[in-house]
């Protein structure tokens, strides 16, 4: 039986993580659990699970949770979650999204338990001293994302086999086929219908102006310990080829599925063994498969990841903490598309350059989160 710690449960990935452990009772429980603020799911899951520890970390929603089980110690507020990285876990899942997932990530690694990471921002903003913190503790961080999962798959499992290119897919977001004059029309409801994955709304909004590609570029230079030089990026509409690996002889083995989060997601917690997923088989008659560059002019966003490696230090922590702003705003419809891009980069333009520590990531993203409204603001 693996004990499992869900931080995110109530969120796309975290219920597909539950829909796993429901597949396969006899062999996964969960032990503690922590969500946002949707109580009334919570309350549910908490009470079908009946996990020794449950935090939410809406303060004010956490008081309309009324009946939980007797066993369950309950815990709520702003770092509530860090009580949910238990002793009692074999595995910390990590399926928060944004930066709130960087110090459950740490505590997770503090207490030498293995981390299924499906939070991008975590070595986005604090891959340097995440990724050295888990060597230094033996922890394995074993990638969730589908494109991070594909690759290691390809590797056979180890991250540190060696290769010539990381070549990471995109399926070019739900306005992939619009022109950029068309782009200053569009919605948050428009963006968040993605063409072939489904997926919580900030990631889907990410999805479309691709910096959720620059962010999985980003991770994959952490996970995979290569440079920025060694990994591509080619659009893939069918996203049925999740990402490949050349090797120094010329082959390049590819992972392919249809496009669920449930086959890596289970595999994080069963690899080496592979299970039934019950998921419909990928059926490749009569499709065709295509892969094309990503037009930088069409996706900023992008292009602005690219500028954030090439700084280093706390500059891609500003990238995630600005996002992060600017899609919350563009989904409150306080500011359009197109907008996105423009106040990430005043945040990345005015971001002083700091040494990566834990305190210096928390400053920088607040920060940069400060320099997207004030850029909004002086308009």
């Amino acid at each position: 039986m693996i004990n499992i710690a869900l931080i995110g449960s109530t969120g796309s990935i975290g219920t597909q993580v539950l829909n796993v452990v429901d597949r396969y009772p006899n062999k996964f429980k969960i032990v503690s659990m922590a969500a946002g603020s949707s109580a009334a799911l919570f309350e549910e899951q908490v009470n079908k699970y009946k996990p020794e520890i449950a935090c939410l970390c809406d303060s004010e929603k956490a008081l309309l949770i009324k009946n939980l089980p007797k066993e369950t110690s309950f815990y709520y507020g702003n770092n509530s979650a860090l009580h949910a990285v238990t002793e009692k876990a074999d595995i910390v899942f990590v399926a928060v999204s944004g930066f709130a997932g960087l110090d459950v990530v740490k505590a997770a690694i503090e207490l030498k338990k293995n981390v299924a990471l499906a939070n991008k921002e975590t070595l986005v903003a604090g891959g340097e001293i995440i990724m050295a913190l888990a060597k230094k503790n033996g922890v394995k961080i074993i990638p969730v994302d589908s494109e991070h999962s594909a690759i290691w798959q390809c590797l056979d499992f180890d991250a540190k086999k060696e290769f010539k290119k990381l070549i990471i897919t995109a399926s070019g977001g739900a306005f992939r086929n619009l022109t950029k004059e068309q782009l200053k029309f569009v919605t948050a409801e428009d963006a968040l219908k993605h063409p072939n994955w489904l997926m919580g709304k900030k990631i889907t909004i990410d999805c479309a102006t691709m910096m959720n590609k620059g962010f999985e570029v980003i991770e994959a230079m952490w996970l995979f310990d290569t440079p920025y030089n060694k990994i591509d990026v080619l659009i893939h509409p069918q996203s049925i080829v999740h990402s490949m690996v050349e090797f120094d002889d010329g082959g390049v083995l590819a992972q392919m599925g249809v496009p669920s989060m449930e086959i890596p997601i289970q595999l994080a917690l069963t690899y080496p063994n592979r299970l039934d997923t019950k998921l419909e088989p990928l059926n490749l008659v009569g499709k065709s498969l295509e892969f094309k560059e990503v037009d930088k002019d069409f996706y900023p966003c992008f292009a602005l990841t690219e500028q954030a490696i090439k700084l280093g230090a706390n500059y891609p922590c500003a990238l995630s903490g600005a996002d992060e702003m600017a899609v919350e705003l563009f989904l409150n419809g306080k500011i359009s598309y197109l907008d996105i891009a423009k106040g990430i980069s005043y945040a990345l333009e005015k971001t002083e350059k700091l040494g990566v520590t834990f305190e210096s990531l928390h400053y920088t993203d607040k920060e940069a989160r400060r320099l997207v409204l004030e850029y909004f603001n002086r308009r």
